[in-house]
């Protein structure tokens, strides 16, 4: 069954009647895609649909207005094809002479800033768009809600895994990534822990019931991981220092119902080929 826009609003006819939607499709003189521009916004403003000259441009052309205060506008930008990203709603509050609105963020809209996919095919695909909510509501379907702020990264396959601690943290915290956070639970295999300041590795294996994801989620609570080296470089220089200089990268993987010893076999293998026990940071 597909669901419909309004399903997700839950708007009144009221509401529809007195509302806006945005189309942004391309931002400045370069026709850039408008998307890039909302992505390089800090993740705070995302969140609260507050990107500065990110939605609610107030007039076409020069002399024409695109809403007027009291109006509602719902703010959506162009992912690709037919997928427009949920971004903002306000209330118009004021309509300067050739300015950005001032809006009111509509609070109960805000679950859904950076997370919510759209189809509808908009045929062309320049500037922005503004036209009366109810003319659209029907025609709009929904794609997704997704479980955290879009960020454009997709999963692109499990030999192109590397990640910096900073990325593998707000993975875990569910703020990016969401693709990685599926897919690495479904694989076991070998790992490698690279500090990035000296140049040493680790060595790892995962072999849990939900594979790389539950091992590096270890790592990702006490950044150590258990490991005695890493243990003794935490008591010497503190947590932060994980943060700053480590990356994670997955070597080998493997159906999570693979032989464990098998895996960890593999995991040796690797110890001898980055000599990690004489010169990194494995025990044995």
């Amino acid at each position: 069954m597909e669901l419909k826009l309004n399903d997700i609003f839950n708007l009144t006819e009221e509401e529809i009647d007195n509302s806006k939607i945005e189309f942004n499709m391309t931002y400045g003189t370069q026709g850039d895609r408008f998307l890039d521009y909302w992505l390089s916004q800090n993740d705070a403003d995302k969140i609260e649909g507050t990107c500065k000259e990110c939605s609610f441009w107030g007039w076409y052309g020069t002399s024409q207005r695109n809403f007027y205060p009291g109006q509602w506008v719902f703010s959506f930008s162009r992912i690709s094809g037919d997928e427009l990203l949920f971004i903002s709603a306000g209330k118009v509050l004021e309509v300067p002479e050739d300015d950005w609105a001032k809006v009111e963020i509509l609070e109960r809209f805000k679950p859904f800033f950076g997370r919510l996919v759209i189809n509808y095919k908009k045929g062309s695909a320049y500037s922005r768009y503004t036209f009366n909510l109810s003319t659209y509501i029907e025609k709009i379907s929904v794609k997704e809600i997704l479980s955290c702020l879009y960020s454009e990264d997709t999963f692109d396959g499990y030999d192109r895994v590397y990640l910096t601690y900073e990325k593998l943290a707000r993975m875990f915290r569910r703020e990016i990534l969401p693709s990685y956070y599926e897919a690495l639970s479904k694989v076991s295999g070998v790992y490698c822990l690279t500090d990035t300041k000296t140049g040493k590795h680790y060595i790892g294996s995962a072999t849990g019931i939900e594979g790389v994801r539950q091992r590096w989620g270890d790592y990702f609570s006490s950044k150590d991981g258990g490991n005695k080296k890493l243990i003794d470089l935490k008591n010497k220089e503190g947590e932060k220092y994980f943060e700053k200089y480590f990356t994670f990268t997955l070597i080998e993987f493997y159906n999570r119902s693979y032989d464990p010893e098998k895996i960890i076999e593999r995991e040796q293998y690797w110890k001898k080929c980055f000599d990690t026990i004489n010169s990194g940071y494995n025990s044995n």
